[in-house]
């Protein structure tokens, strides 16, 4: 009898520890799904890891077939400048292996969201290693697809190398 006694205490005991832990874990039911804004910033983040981690399909899976990729810039006259980028491009440079890592480290990270629209403005700075390169603001503007999710369609940074002073009070 002490034997049961003993069985049906430790198996009391893990039942409530089992429950205990069961009930800590996120529950993923159509209530509790990621919110809107998210599955954007976790996007966003996914960007950036696989451009860290050279991997052109990771980097890929963000983007809309469509996309559009612009950048802004001042020119050595100091003329505003706009150059188009193209996904194959971007895809090959950002997605490639590098001898240093590609790090661009965001803060200050804003989503606006509308119905099937959003839109993402963040401050930036790109280091290749630990070597500062520049910095700016990504711009993006996302549609969600009703198989795919969330993409980015408009992707658009301003580089600049002065005025990065706000770097030193980055997370």
């Amino acid at each position: 009898m002490k034997h049961l006694t003993l069985f049906f205490t430790m198996v009391t005991c893990l039942f409530f520890t089992f429950h205990s832990i069961a009930q800590d874990e996120p529950q993923m039911s159509e209530e509790h799904e990621m919110s809107e804004e998210h599955q954007i910033k976790f996007l966003i983040d996914t960007l950036f890891d696989g451009m860290r981690e050279g991997d052109s399909a990771k980097v890929a899976s963000v983007f809309h077939t469509e996309i559009n990729m612009f950048t802004s810039y001042t020119n050595q006259e100091g003329d505003n400048m706009i150059k188009k980028g193209s996904r194959d491009l971007f895809l090959k440079a950002k997605g490639t292996l590098h001898e240093e890592i590609w790090d661009e480290k965001i803060w200050n990270t804003k989503i606006e969201i509308d119905g099937g629209i959003a839109q993402v403005w963040t401050d930036y700075a790109f280091y290749v290693g630990s070597e500062f390169s520049h910095c700016g603001v990504d711009a993006f503007h996302l549609i969600k697809d009703n198989e795919k999710g969330w993409k980015i369609i408009h992707l658009m940074d301003t580089r600049r190398k002065n005025g990065c002073e706000t770097l030193t009070k980055q997370p």
